[in-house]
């Protein structure tokens, strides 16, 4: 008897799993949803690139640069021009209505997101051993927060019926 029921509810979990991830594919390929990625990629992006502008500014003139200041200005090398091509396609995606799945988009997203956590971090640093450990501290519990934030909006069971099917 606890063997069936232990079935059942595996059998159950495993058919409540394959509902979510059909869910989230829906999701994905709704065009409501994918406006709204959009618009919450163009702040971050728009956010990095500034903060990055503005966190490698002090260290323009300044020379010759320690480990901290160094790898603050490298990350945004790096970063800075990803976030200015990824908000230029962002107003393609924006035009086009769709979010793109290219590979290579992804990586670049990921390069520039990561590049500005290691720049603003090492940028932290280099002020105070203190703010760079609070700044990377904080920032992961931030993730946290968005994460456990975002899935309580998205996936409560009334996500979906927000955002009605357009008819095409």
């Amino acid at each position: 008897m606890a063997e069936e029921t232990e079935r059942a509810d595996a059998t159950e979990a495993v058919e409540a799993a394959y509902r979510l991830r059909d869910d989230a594919a829906d999701t994905q390929s709704d065009p409501a949803i994918q406006e709204e990625w959009i618009r919450q990629s163009n702040l971050i992006y728009g956010g990095l690139g500034a903060a990055g502008l503005v966190a490698v500014q002090p260290f323009l003139t300044t020379s010759p640069l320690d480990l901290t200041a160094t790898i603050c200005v490298v990350a945004f090398a790096v970063a800075i021009p990803l976030l200015a091509a990824l908000l230029v396609l962002n107003r393609q995606e924006a035009f086009r209505r769709q979010v793109t799945r290219s590979r290579l988009v992804s990586v670049a997203k990921t390069l520039a997101e990561g590049a500005s956590f290691v720049g603003l971090t090492a940028a932290f640093w280099h002020i105070s051993l203190i703010a760079g450990l609070t700044f990377l501290v904080t920032t992961f519990f931030a993730v946290g927060v968005h994460s456990a934030g975002y899935t309580k909006l998205e996936y409560d069971g009334s996500f979906r019926a927000r955002f009605a099917r357009r008819k095409t």
